[in-house]
């Protein structure tokens, strides 16, 4: 059996409706006029349904059948193809972006619809999220004409587009890329050469023209990232009415067998083969210095792929979650500790309970966490309260790390409980977690891996302006605890949550003092990393189990929705006092400031 979509979009409708002020988002000049909060049960309802019933219907075709690669074609199963007009034709893929489109949603908005999508086939999720971002970069940064020619094609989903940073040799450290630009005496067209690995829906029979967004170094720029430019390669050169024309030399050699997703073609791209593949630059040629404008460029689309991968982990946990938790209460197996007598379905059982809690506070600490970011992303790109603005885009630097690392990491461990639930059946590819733990186990890597993120955090983020963008973002916490540390039935838990954010300060101190020490920073990024969202987590479930406890007291034990607000301070309880504490761990482990990992001779990893 391949996954079983199961979700709920009750948690999203509370998020949107009650905790996040949405009416800010809608009543801005790009929103006004169009959909309201008052709009959202529909969109969200039909968002679900279409998800659970046509594009969760090719998962199975995805996983089995997979993207299959015969004589230099990619051939994905036509469920693929159905999926993905669905959600394109429906409005819920790349038009969302277009700035003209008075029907587009807010990010916010979307990015819970495509928790949806993703989670229902995240194989065909490759194929459209990648418009969003790329339409976004040639909107903001390409020429006139590469607007004109490109936009609307992109835009509707006609034409897909992909984002190609990686080469053989060149993973991580992009500066490291051999892909040349050459001019042609045409001003901004210049012959690619060159080849890039893992492209997602670098090669596919699904649109009728793929757009290449490509990282290459024009002849003469400087070495390293510094001198690294963006182009656009489509795979057809579009003809005089704008239509798929002559190709463009731009072929797939291969695509990757792997762990899962095994129906999003990730592909082995190469440029030039014939010496005839032609690349449009966005923006400027280098100056007299060399310097390109590719990566500032790229890091617009990047940034937002990494929330991607962020909530693409969320996406697949919540599914695993609610098989797991319809599966915990059929499974009759034991008895109840409260009743030996009697055979009980393993819900009953204590330790089956915690792990299910276990999914369910963290999942919606990513959803929270992920859906609070893109609620920034919509205020600062929108607003035009300039207070509002300036605090987004604090948030927005210090928050993408965290959400992209963070909820991936932790959506796996999610995923691994949701597995040991069904126990030895969890192992079994008959059950549908297999595929869900096989799927997520890509997120931590993609888009930069997670120590990548992490270094990002403690080493840039940290340290902006002078570390004052963090402390402020910190300071904010500290301010949410002072306001509500007496708040009445969640003062020990606002007691637990002053303890770790006393315990991250001694980390965060700690940290200052390990820049001296080589390699020290980087030994203990990922786990700063980690501690830094079950700060923000704890702080983020405390503000909705507020709003949860308000609602249970109007609303009353008898009313059908009460055990969902119940659900949600319960959730809080249990992040807080029992992930939140970890942060106290980790400052004793820092303050012993063991070496062993860097002093280890290299021999002895291989005995």
């Amino acid at each position: 059996m391949s996954s079983t979509f199961m979700n709920s979009n009750r948690d999203h409708k509370f998020i949107l409706k009650e905790w996040l002020d949405m009416s800010k988002v809608f009543e801005t000049e790009r929103f006004r006029g169009g959909y309201s909060v008052d709009d959202l049960d529909f969109i969200l309802d039909n968002a679900l349904k279409g998800a659970r019933e046509v594009v969760a219907a090719g998962c199975k075709d995805s996983d089995q059948i997979g993207a299959r690669f015969e004589n230099g074609r990619v051939i994905t199963p036509q469920s693929t193809k159905d999926g993905y007009f669905f959600i394109m034709n429906n409005g819920f893929g790349a038009t969302n972006a277009d700035p003209h489109d008075e029907s587009a949603l807010p990010q916010t908005v979307v990015w819970a619809i495509n928790e949806f999508m993703i989670g229902a086939n995240p194989s065909i999720a490759t194929l459209w999220l990648a418009g969003s971002g790329a339409a976004g970069l040639i909107e903001d940064f390409g020429s006139e004409e590469l607007k004109r020619t490109y936009l609307p094609k992109i835009y509707s989903g006609q034409w897909a587009a992909t984002m190609d940073l990686t080469e053989p040799s060149a993973g991580s450290d992009v500066g490291d890329l051999t892909t040349r630009a050459i001019p042609t005496g045409t001003p901004g067209v210049y012959k690619i050469k060159g080849t890039k690995c893992f492209i997602s829906g670098g090669e596919q029979d699904v649109t009728e023209n793929i757009i290449h967004l490509t990282l290459a170094r024009i002849e003469g720029a400087a070495p390293g990232t510094r001198g690294i430019s963006l182009f656009v390669i489509p795979k057809y050169l579009p003809d005089e009415q704008g239509n798929p024309g002559a190709f463009n030399d731009v072929s797939c050699a291969g695509i990757e067998h792997k762990l899962g997703l095994r129906g999003s073609p990730t592909c082995v791209i190469n440029f030039g083969e014939e010496d005839n593949c032609l690349g449009f630059l966005i923006g400027d040629p280098p100056g007299e210095d060399g310097a390109g404008q590719g990566m500032a460029q790229m890091f617009k689309m990047m940034n937002e792929e990494r929330l991607m991968s962020g909530v693409s982990g969320l996406a697949l946990a919540a599914v695993a979650y609610h098989n797991a938790a319809r599966y915990a209460s059929e499974r009759i197996q034991g008895r109840a500790t409260s009743n030996p007598r009697v055979r009980a379905q393993i819900i009953k059982h204590e330790d089956v309970r915690r792990m299910l809690l276990f999914q369910k506070a963290h999942i919606e600490a990513f959803r929270a966490m992920a859906l609070a970011t893109f609620y920034q992303v919509d205020i600062e790109k929108w607003s035009a309260d300039e207070a509002l603005v300036r605090n987004a885009k604090k948030y927005l630097e210090v928050n993408t790390p965290i959400v992209k690392a963070y909820c991936s990491d932790m959506a796996l461990r999610c995923i691994s409980e949701a597995l040991q639930i069904y126990g030895g059946y969890g192992f079994s590819e008959e059950y549908p977690v297999a595929e869900l733990y096989r799927d997520a186990r890509i997120y931590p890597i993609w888009e930069g891996t997670n120590y990548i993120q992490a270094l990002d955090l403690v080493g840039r983020k940290m340290t902006m302006k002078k570390g004052q963008v963090f402390a402020e973002w910190l300071q904010e916490i500290q301010d949410f605890i002072d306001a509500h540390r007496g708040a009445p039935g969640l003062e020990r838990e606002f007691q637990v949550l002053q303890q770790g954010m006393d315990s991250y300060r001694q980390v965060h101190r700690a940290l200052g003092e390990l820049m001296a020490r080589p390699g020290m920073v980087q030994l203990y990024a990922t786990r700063v990393l980690h501690a830094t969202g079950k700060l923000y987590a704890g702080r983020l479930l405390l503000d909705q189990a507020l709003l949860a406890q308000k609602r249970m007291a109007e609303l009353g034990p008898d009313h059908f929705d009460y055990p969902f607000y119940a659900g949600k301070v319960a959730s809080a309880r249990f992040y807080v006092h029992n992930i939140v504490p970890e942060i106290g761990t980790l400052a004793a482990v820092i303050a012993n400031g063991d070496t062993s990992a860097i002093d280890l001779v290299e021999e002895a990893f291989f005995v």
